[in-house]
């Protein structure tokens, strides 16, 4: 990889960025409202399905389930599976959009002028209306269950930024190659199915510790753990972030990678995007 072209691409992204931030907000917000023209209940069906989702895993999980114990001490095993799949939810609603970005606004993409490198962000910024819903909602949730509130919670928002630079690296590899290969979005769809097993996010990974250990360290291995385990420390016990530094290096440099990576390969392609859309 040419690291001299590579910051030219991240330098010309962030002037772009800052040339043409009012516009990116306001198609963010376009496209947000524009996922629910047509639909009789318009965007509660965006709120309804990850509500419905937490409340079947807590009853399967929780203590009317299989009755797991809480894995962490005097809190419910709601209150911890929360702050483990919301951001989640924001991340693979993300990556399915972002995927799918290219198709969906092709008539930009054939614009000479407009800097389509955008696309993803202008997409992570309207999943990012969500996340904040539903941290409001988590943050709620808290309050009423009698949790008191900590400065810690706060860290939150450095995790969802993690989340979304993670989305956004992986984001420009899979929009790219879903333009030349259209399967590319339902293979996203089926890893991410599969990733939220990998996290843990519905059981703990002490299960395992007593047969077999060695599922921790591979769980480890997935970027989004740092990002579930950050967000449990913050709402939960109320540990700072740097707390885990070797995570937040594996994520960091990994994250960095795949952004810097993915961006330089979008950049490549991008000459031949309107050919084929």
């Amino acid at each position: 990889m040419d690291t001299g072209k590579v910051m030219r691409t991240v330098l010309q992204l962030l002037k772009d960025i800052k040339a043409r931030r009012r516009m990116i907000l306001e198609l963010a917000a376009a496209d947000f409202r524009k996922r629910f023209v047509g639909s009789y209940f318009g965007m509660v069906w965006m709120f309804i399905q990850p509500l419905v989702t937490i409340a079947i895993y807590a009853f399967i999980f929780g203590p009317y389930g299989f009755k797991s114990a809480p894995p962490v001490p005097n809190v419910s095993y709601t209150a911890w599976l929360v702050p483990g799949i919301v951001p989640w939810f924001f991340f693979s609603e993300a990556m399915n959009m972002i995927t799918g970005i290219l198709q969906e606004y092709s008539y930009l993409v054939k614009k000479v002028v407009f800097p389509v490198e955008l696309l993803p962000i202008i997409k992570l910024i309207s999943c990012s209306f969500v996340h904040l819903f539903f941290f409001a909602v988590m943050l709620v949730f808290y309050l009423v269950n009698g949790r008191m509130p900590m400065l810690s919670w706060i860290q939150c928002f450095y995790y969802s930024f993690a989340a979304a630079m993670f989305a956004l690296g992986l984001g420009y590899l899979t929009s790219a190659v879903n333009v030349f290969f259209k399967d590319m979005q339902q293979i996203v769809g089926i890893l991410l199915q599969f990733g939220i097993w990998m996290c843990p996010i519905m059981y703990d990974e002490k299960l395992f510790f007593s047969k077999a250990p060695w599922v921790s360290v591979i769980l480890k291995l997935n970027p989004f753990y740092y990002i579930v385990a950050g967000y449990r420390d913050s709402m939960i016990t109320g540990s700072p972030f740097w707390m885990r530094p070797k995570l937040g290096i594996y994520f960091w440099g990994l994250t960095i990678v795949i952004f810097f990576a993915g961006l330089r390969f979008f950049g490549k392609l991008r000459p031949h995007f309107s050919d084929v859309l």
